[in-house]
């Protein structure tokens, strides 16, 4: 059975995570230095965009964001993801990818994209129903 309950669905997807990333960042590291040395980590690009919607710049939230998202496609890809299915926010290497999407949703909505923010949404929802209220995006 899937972590959401569909038999036939395919299993949940756990991401191995970046540690070094993820301990940098821990530490207090400078999350630009973190995803320069670490790009293919999409918990650097979420604290970047997650930063940058603080301080009102949307745009460099949203640039933070798609990287971050399209790093951890690939990443899920690579971990067996077909492009549905599970990716469950409990797991925490899997927070990064879902924390650049909903910061990406955020983004989105700001600007007045309203097909990226529902696409962004859907998407939370299909990964894992909790996810767009444990992000606090709806």
């Amino acid at each position: 059975m899937t972590s959401f309950g569909d038999l036939l669905g395919p299993q949940p997807t756990l991401l191995p995570g970046d540690d070094d990333a993820e301990s940098a960042l821990l530490n207090h590291e400078d999350p630009a230095k973190v995803a320069a040395d670490h790009p293919t980590a999409s918990i650097a690009w979420a604290y970047l965009a997650e930063a940058a919607l603080e301080r009102g710049e949307t745009i460099t939230a949203y640039a933070y964001a798609r990287t971050g998202y399209h790093r951890g496609l690939d990443q899920l890809r690579r971990n067996g993801w077909k492009g549905f299915g599970p990716v469950p926010f409990e797991h925490e290497p899997n927070r990064g990818f879902l924390r650049c999407v909903a910061a990406l949703a955020r983004a989105a909505q700001t600007i007045g994209e309203t097909d990226e923010h529902a696409r962004c949404l859907d998407l939370l929802e299909d990964c894992d129903p909790r996810a767009a209220r444990e992000l606090g995006v709806e």
